[in-house]
């Protein structure tokens, strides 16, 4: 059984908790309720502070693990995503629908756009089918590189993937080989020389070996070529994970037909439990630093499982947080 103490989640418009208890039993708690929760990010030196982005609310702030929360601001704006500085947790950037950027360097007590997010090429056309009929893009995903304090990464849903390398006072256009249709994008947590993608067009995954300065994009092995979400683990670069499917269709439907995936460097190989397809769909992939194999995988039918050995071998544990949809915290 994993040693895993807490699991947050977004769920079903609830903040979601479950606790691993000393007797080796697990509580399941709402943290929030009706709050439309689209994002959840965590102080790197410091779990107990947690902000999350709401679809119409800004973004909410707690310093206790959860259990009581503040306005951090942006009232009124849809916040997609939010990321904290690996280097200086004063800095805090959101991205919001439509695809616009922001920054706080003071703990989300005030917020400044970034106003060169604006001016990023060819960005006239970005668009995104996900919402309809709101089809305006929107910033799914932010991440700051670990290694260098001014780099970070955006990807749009649906338009491109862009660097900036001066906190976000000026941005790069799309980026050779990234997938446009961003729906994952991660640096190595203390590698910075990497960065990983999945997406829904171009192959389903891509990866950076430079920092993020240009991707390749990595096809061979994957069943299905519409990428959902991806992870990485902590001590190895070259070993990390990404789930497919053939369509939105297929990943969010009635009847999802998803696939998960492992590469150590070489092809993708499939890995996972009682089916595959699986029987529902991985929103949430996480890995632990300090726990080498430990992957963590949250479905939209409330189901968490675990492997202790890269996928290998999994346990479903004894809880359900219902509809997890693409935000998980493990600590």
């Amino acid at each position: 059984m994993t040693n895993t103490k807490t699991i947050i989640a977004a769920s079903n418009n609830n903040l979601v908790k479950a606790s691993h208890l000393t007797d080796g039993e697990w509580s399941v708690d709402i943290l929030l309720s009706d709050k439309r929760i689209t994002c959840i990010a965590t102080d790197p030196k410091g779990p107990n502070i947690i902000y999350i982005g709401t679809q119409d609310q800004g973004i909410l702030r707690s310093d206790d693990y959860g259990l009581s929360w503040r306005s951090g601001g942006l009232e009124g704006h849809c916040i997609k995503s939010i990321a904290v500085n690996k280097h200086n947790s004063d800095i805090i950037y959101a991205g919001t629908k439509p695809a616009l950027m922001y920054i706080s360097t003071d703990r989300a007590n005030s917020w400044t756009e970034l106003e060169s997010f604006r001016q990023i090429p060819n960005r006239w056309w970005w668009f995104s089918p996900a919402e309809p009929p709101d089809i305006r893009p929107y910033v799914i995903e932010i991440s700051p590189s670990p290694s260098e304090p001014d780099v970070l990464m955006a990807g749009i849903e649906f338009g491109a993937v862009v660097r900036s390398e001066d906190n976000g006072q000026s941005w790069s256009r799309h980026l050779d080989g990234a997938l446009r249709d961003c729906h994952s994008l991660k640096y190595h947590t203390e590698n910075g020389n990497w960065v990983y993608q999945a997406g829904g067009t171009g192959g389903g995954a891509a990866f950076s070996p430079d920092g993020g300065l240009s991707f390749k994009r990595k096809r061979q092995g994957l069943k299905k070529h519409y990428g959902i979400v991806c992870a990485a683990h902590h001590e190895d670069p070259e070993i990390w994970y990404v789930c497919v499917a053939s369509s939105p269709f297929k990943a969010f439907g009635k009847n999802p037909e998803t696939y998960l995936y492992r590469t150590n460097g070489s092809d993708w190989e499939p890995i996972g439990w009682t089916q595959h397809p699986l029987p529902a769909t991985p929103t949430s992939l996480v890995t632990l630093q300090g726990s080498p194999g430990n992957l963590y995988a949250g479905l939209t039918n409330g189901e968490v499982w675990h492997s202790n050995d890269y996928g290998e071998n999994w346990e479903k544990l004894p809880f359900n947080l219902g509809r997890i949809w693409f935000s998980m915290l493990i600590f």
